[in-house]
């Protein structure tokens, strides 16, 4: 194992597809990491005590720097461990702005989907708090539209397979040639929902001979190596550490964002969460880094994306 400062410690739950997504990172990396398991509904008291509210899966620790969003965790994976990478050709910035819809109009049809086809059966608490996310504040209606449109909704996710099943049909092993990449784990938390979430996704998917060898092939990289964390013993070593990361603003900053200033950030998204509360320490066109402290952690970094969150001065 590594040492307790640099060791990967990932907050998440086990059904959660952009946990998925992650795992599947790890996998390609051949990382052995912490698995600290999470509620999948709120309360989640020992998650946010280390995010300062933050409340969304997954979240990965490396010390006392916390990671929010898939999107920053695969970019800090990518930068602490570069080999093999995650970015196999010269496309990377295509790549990322590819993610964006991956991780958003994509994931988001796709939640529509299958809380649209489980309809009555989807348990009261997980629609409530699910529904507010990705249907809007009248989540009940936003549920029984969706359950209406589910032919619909199917025409609409199929597009997208049919693609990347083309992109499949040369014999490729992965989305890009031989090596898997970022994008692969990108689009595979999506069919890995699909399959495991919704009854006829099984037969749906048997329509894309390619895309289903691809999922054989990613299942084959594996997640890594986990073993168990108990989330207290998370939270001793955040508040037995301090926060590593770099200090500084880029040029061009378009807030005017200054190092010590207090900001809070949240999605950007009408979802009721809560803003975590903080001080710059770092801030550039992609990500904002802002420090906290409490009691129970002590002092922490907590990172975002710049990409679909706000940042607001305080």
């Amino acid at each position: 194992m590594p040492a307790p400062s640099s060791e990967v410690i990932f907050h998440a739950y086990p059904q959660s597809p952009v946990a998925e997504k992650v795992r599947v990172v790890f996998g390609i990396k051949g990382l052995t990491w912490r698995n600290v398991e999470i509620p999948r509904l709120p309360p989640k008291p020992m998650l946010t005590t280390l995010t300062g509210g933050y409340r969304r899966t997954p979240v990965m620790q490396i010390g006392a720097d916390i990671y929010c969003d898939s999107q920053c965790i695969i970019r800090e994976l990518e930068r602490r461990f570069p080999s093999p990478t995650l970015m196999p050709t010269d496309d990377q910035g295509l790549m990322w702005c590819l993610s964006r819809w991956t991780d958003g109009a994509l994931f988001d049809q796709t939640v529509r989907h299958v809380l649209g086809s489980a309809g009555d059966k989807l348990d009261k608490d997980f629609a409530a708090d699910r529904g507010r996310l990705y249907l809007g504040e009248d989540w009940a209606e936003g549920l029984r539209k969706a359950n209406a449109d589910l032919p619909h909704l199917v025409a609409q996710v199929r597009a997208p397979l049919s693609w990347l099943n083309a992109q499949l049909s040369d014999g490729r092993d992965f989305l890009l040639g031989q090596a898997p990449a970022a994008i692969d784990a990108q689009f595979y938390h999506v069919v890995w929902f699909l399959r495991g979430r919704w009854a006829d996704g099984p037969s749906f998917l048997s329509e894309f001979t390619h895309l289903v060898r691809w999922e054989e092939n990613i299942q084959a990289v594996g997640h890594g190596t986990q073993i168990a964390l108990d989330p207290q013993d998370a939270i001793a070593l955040a508040r037995d550490l301090e926060p590593v990361s770099e200090t500084g603003v880029a040029p061009n900053e378009p807030q005017g964002l200054e190092v010590g200033m207090p900001v809070t950030v949240m999605p950007d998204v009408n979802g009721g969460e809560q803003p975590v509360a903080g001080t710059v320490r770092f801030a550039n066109a992609e990500s904002i880094a802002i420090e906290r402290n409490s009691d129970e952690v002590g002092t922490v970094c907590v990172h975002f994306p710049r990409s679909g969150y706000r940042v607001d001065v305080v």
